[in-house]
């Protein structure tokens, strides 16, 4: 799997779990953005996205677009509570 695949990738699975954070089915996130669910199953599953799409997203999620691409480690580490590892030089 290359880079952007693995963005792709990611991207999908950070839709899933916003979705599910927001309360969302697929078919009523579908009807926020405006599309067929089957449309929005290939975004979920990993699918090549357009920047309008990206931005609908967001909107449609209420989030920063940045935090579409947030990597798992990051949001992980972000989390309250977790000690930081701090390492020196």
């Amino acid at each position: 799997m290359d880079d952007a695949e693995r963005v792709c990738q990611d991207l999908g699975q950070r839709v899933i779990e916003l979705r599910k954070k927001r309360g969302l089915t697929q078919q009523q996130l579908a009807e926020r953005l405006g599309i067929d669910p089957r449309d929005l199953r290939r975004v979920e599953s990993g699918d090549n996205v357009t920047v309008r799409m990206l931005v609908r997203l967001a909107k449609a999620l209420v989030v920063p677009i940045g935090d579409l691409f947030v990597a798992p480690k990051v949001r992980d580490a972000r989390r309250p509570g977790r000690p930081r590892k701090v390492t020196e030089d």
